[in-house]
């Protein structure tokens, strides 16, 4: 009996063990990988070190699962886990009917699946883990400060000291990563990436740890620390020149801020001050309209720029495309035949720039549907919970993403999904069960 228990016990610190690492690890996730694929190759190989960790995860969460009777209860008469069952569901369904109709290539099939389902399966192991393992949230602030410390570290370096193509020596280049953008082929305005796979996603991680860092300065005493790093994360972001991540962590702050503020009448007058800046901030914009730098960071382009098409261009056409696209095919293609996975096709790759759009291409207007009704429960819980300043801190975080992925395919990238999914899975355990252990606030 007592080897039983150990035994357990070992499945499930494996568990916690695994969890850590994939969280710690992942923003380094593109870094790593294009590093060590200079070394001894098999780049795709490498990059699924994630995947091969969440497979025996996925098998130590099936066997409590399967035996434990209160954990089964808990999960699986809960209207959130059986919307992600769905939407699971929903994904391999569609995947094989599109399949079928040889919409969909093999490797863009099982790409397509596996980017729109691995951070829903991160989330609900987390949530399994953390409520056998009670102390596993505790790490929640070490396993997302520490990394993004040095992310935002190693960005203030490639800023200031390093050389553009210092990333080159690590093997980024045109088979990988390229080791630094521009915005519109201008030299002079060079977007960082840090250790990320490209500027707009550092800028889009940022919001993570920033987020947190701004909810610890307003629940904390010591602020010095908190407030350095917080100056240098946002001059990080500054230079990735992500103007949809610029907009999300706004949209993020400011929540917190709200929420944080208790008197009714204060909040009235931060809701004015807010209108007044934004303002403010238009008119300055039409003002200095003609200026190259602001038409640079703001339209990411210049009046005689020799581009023809600008990135926004693009964007509204990509938008306008996906749209006509769910308008004409609301039951969708399947997983694979939109976004970053359609360029496994053997036709040409649709890129809605929309993570939503992308999801209606994909599994229709079901899978929109669920995928929606799913980011509603997890925010509504979330805000329940507000007086938390973890809750909090996620529900601003999600909220800040969900603007992001109206840009971009937020969650199709490997560090902010597995990042952001996995500890509101281990935060999730504390709502499903109020006697787990408050999170602490000491940063170390």
């Amino acid at each position: 009996m007592r080897s039983k228990i150990l035994s357990k016990q070992n499945f499930i610190y494996l568990a916690s063990f695994l969890i850590i690492i994939i969280i710690s690890l992942v923003p380094f996730h593109a870094f790593l990988t294009v590093w060590l694929s200079s070394l001894v190759g098999h780049y795709t190989l490498l990059r699924l070190w994630k995947e091969f960790l969440l497979v025996i995860i996925l098998l130590i969460g099936c066997y409590f699962l399967f035996f434990d009777k209160s954990i089964r209860r808990l999960l699986l008469k809960d209207r959130l886990v059986l919307l992600i069952i769905l939407f699971l569901a929903i994904q391999v369904i569609f995947g094989i009917v599109s399949y079928i109709n040889k919409d969909v290539s093999t490797k863009a099939l099982f790409y397509g699946l596996l980017i729109n389902s691995r951070y829903f399966i991160f989330f609900g192991l987390a949530l399994i883990i953390s409520l056998k393992n009670k102390t596993l949230k505790n790490k929640t602030l070490k396993m997302v400060l520490y990394p993004s410390v040095l992310v935002i570290l190693f960005g203030i370096l490639q800023i200031f000291v390093l050389p553009h193509n210092f990333l080159s020596h690590f093997g980024y280049g045109p088979k990988t990563i390229l080791p630094f953008q521009t915005i519109n082929s201008n030299s002079k305005y060079v977007r960082i990436l840090s250790t990320l796979r490209g500027a707009n996603p550092l800028g889009a991680y940022l919001i993570v740890p920033i987020s947190l860092l701004v909810s610890l300065f307003i629940v904390k005493k010591k602020k010095i620390k908190i407030a350095i790093l917080i100056i240098l994360g946002l001059i990080v972001l500054f230079f990735t020149f992500s103007r949809s991540a610029m907009l999300g962590l706004l949209i993020s702050v400011c929540i917190i801020v709200f929420y944080s503020i208790k008197s009714k009448q204060i909040r009235k007058y931060l809701f004015i001050l807010g209108l007044a800046l934004i303002l403010i901030f238009g008119a300055g914009i039409y003002a200095f309209r003609n200026n190259h730098h602001l038409q640079n960071f703001l339209y990411h382009t210049q009046s005689n720029s020799k581009i023809k098409t600008t990135s926004d261009q693009a964007h509204f056409k990509a938008l306008y495309n996906g749209l006509k696209s769910i308008a004409k095919e609301p039951l969708g293609r399947g997983p694979g035949t939109s976004g970053p996975a359609s360029i496994y096709n053997n036709h040409p790759a649709r890129i809605p720039e929309n993570y939503y759009i992308q999801i209606g291409e994909e599994t229709g207007i079901l899978g929109l549907l669920t995928y929606l009704a799913i980011t509603f429960i997890v925010a509504y819980r979330l805000y329940k919970d507000r007086s938390n300043y973890l809750s909090l801190f996620l529900l601003a975080s999600l909220v800040g993403i969900s603007a992001v992925n109206m840009f971009l395919f937020g969650w199709s990238d490997d560090t902010l999904s597995y990042l952001w999914w996995g500890i509101c899975g281990l935060h999730f355990a504390s709502i499903y069960d109020p006697r787990l252990s408050k999170p602490k606030q000491k940063v170390a």
